[in-house]
């Protein structure tokens, strides 16, 4: 199959909130690599915004994200803040009028999703989870190489997601939501529920630090006839790859699964492919998804309907309630 070129997107115009790391990767994604516009930036520290525009030579500067959604030149919003923060200015941004792509993890639980999406559907906005794995050309392939039958029945999926982020200052802050599972432990969730969708039953041990963050998690997902394993962690690089074994063949993806990647398909039979996914940054494609679907008046993903991002973070608080992880503003 073959994946549009995010450059054939129609353009969007676009405003970002927060100037952080992640904000950065989006404005060169929207730069670089759209047909679309980074118009303004808007940032809460002083200087942090003007700081931003300078280094990716675009778009206006702003000191509240008020003034970005108020923006009349701005078509589209990412919510670019640390995860206890994504459910306010989201909501900021869908009363503006603003169609909306908010960071993974959506939100920091499944009751401020639900107040996201509903708020988004009554508005008659569009509303999309940026977890740009999802719409990567080779995660594409992969279902399809699934629905084609070419590794039979799923049976087992294995995926890891583990970064050495002990001299990250917010992960371990709980008043910010850190620790594993929702920066780097909702990447194997969201594979999972990619390829076998909600699981029956959820088994979750974690192992908390000093600051009530949780610094590794280990998960088994059961399903009807499959399973699937998945760890997280903070505090080692692990090997980030992801196994589907089928009753005819396995998908091996390469380190790190989530990103633009290669993976090969061995059947049974000794006869193997592989694809290779390679490409510079990645973001472009959830951005383009965004474009495509604005253009023609539909108000989410069909590649990650908002129906779907809410059952990942009604599996996620599944998995803090058995861990025993409570972030200070959820007590």
């Amino acid at each position: 199959m073959t994946t549009p070129t995010p450059q054939s997107a129609p353009a969007i115009r676009w405003g970002i909130l927060g100037a952080g790391g992640i904000a950065h990767k989006m404005a060169d994604a929207i730069i670089n690599h759209t047909a679309g516009e980074l118009v303004a930036v808007g940032s809460r520290t002083p200087g942090k915004a003007e700081k931003f525009v300078a280094e990716v030579g675009s778009g206006r500067a702003y000191g509240s994200y008020e003034e970005v959604v108020n923006d009349p030149d701005v078509d589209a919003v990412y919510v670019a803040t640390t995860h206890n923060d994504h459910h306010e200015p989201a909501l900021l941004a869908i009363e503006a009028g603003k169609h909306v792509l908010v960071e993974k993890a959506f939100t920091q639980n499944a009751a401020q999703a639900e107040t996201v999406v509903a708020a988004a559907r009554a508005k008659g906005v569009y509303l999309q989870e940026a977890m740009w794995a999802r719409f990567l050309p080779h995660q594409a392939e992969v279902r399809a190489a699934i629905a084609r039958g070419e590794i039979g029945d799923v049976v087992a999926v294995q995926a890891d997601h583990g970064q050495a982020l002990t001299h990250v200052e917010r992960m371990y802050r709980p008043e910010l939501a850190g620790g594993a599972l929702l920066d780097l432990g909702v990447y194997p969730i969201a594979f999972a529920h990619d390829i076998l969708g909600v699981p029956e039953s959820i088994t979750a041990v974690g192992q908390l630090r000093d600051t009530g963050v949780d610094g590794q998690v280990s998960m088994v997902f059961q399903y009807p006839g499959a399973q699937a394993t998945l760890h997280t962690t903070m505090e080692a690089r692990t090997q980030n790859a992801a196994v589907i074994s089928g009753t005819e063949g396995r998908i091996e993806i390469a380190d790190t699964f989530y990103n633009p990647t290669t993976f090969t398909l061995k059947r049974h039979d000794g006869t193997s492919w592989t694809y290779d996914g390679r490409l510079d940054n990645g973001f472009q494609y959830e951005a383009a998804e965004l474009a495509r679907n604005v253009a023609e008046g539909r108000l989410e993903s069909a590649i990650l309907p908002l129906d779907q991002t809410l059952e990942i973070m009604r599996i996620m608080d599944e998995v803090r309630s058995q861990i025993g992880l409570v972030y200070p503003n959820e007590r």
